[in-house]
C-alpha cells in the first residue's frame, strides 16, 4: 500500500512523524487533501484539524496557524501551535480536546469559523 511520510513539528518539539495514507490539511483558500505522489507545493495553513489517515486508524491534530510542505513522498508540517486529540488515553484526549478548544479560540481571524473548527475538534471526543 501506498504511504506518504507525514511531520508535524512545532516549536516545542514533534508532534507527529509517520507513513500515512491520506492526509487532510487546513489551507488558507479552503481544507486539501494530500495523497503518496502529491504534486509539490508550500502553502500557508490557518486555525483547523489536521485528519491523517493511517493504514489502520484515523488520527487527528488541532493546529493555530502554520506553513507546509509537500512533495511526492512527504508532507512536512510547520506549526506554531499543534495538539494532538486523538492519541493517549481517554483522559489525556478530554484534556487534549480542550487544549484544542483554547488553542482555536485564541486565534483572532475574523475570516475562520471557530465554530466550524471546535465541531471538527468535537467529533474526535
Amino acid at each position: 500500500m501506498d504511504t506518504i511520510k507525514l511531520s508535524i513539528v512545532t516549536p516545542n518539539g514533534e508532534i507527529f512523524n509517520d507513513d500515512v495514507k491520506t492526509v487532510t490539511l487546513p489551507g488558507k483558500e479552503g481544507e486539501f487533501g494530500v495523497l503518496p505522489g502529491h504534486s509539490s507545493l508550500v502553502s500557508s495553513l490557518t486555525v483547523g484539524v489536521i485528519v491523517i489517515e493511517k493504514v489502520d486508524s484515523t488520527e487527528a491534530v488541532a493546529i493555530n496557524w502554520g506553513h507546509v510542505k509537500v512533495d511526492e513522498k512527504s508532507v512536512d508540517v510547520l506549526a506554531d501551535g499543534a495538539i494532538a486529540l486523538t492519541a493517549g488515553k481517554d483522559s489525556e484526549i478530554a484534556k487534549n480536546i480542550e487544549a484544542a478548544k483554547e488553542l482555536v479560540n485564541s486565534v483572532k481571524d475574523s475570516n475562520i469559523s471557530v465554530a466550524a473548527v471546535e465541531a471538527k475538534i468535537n467529533s474526535f471526543a
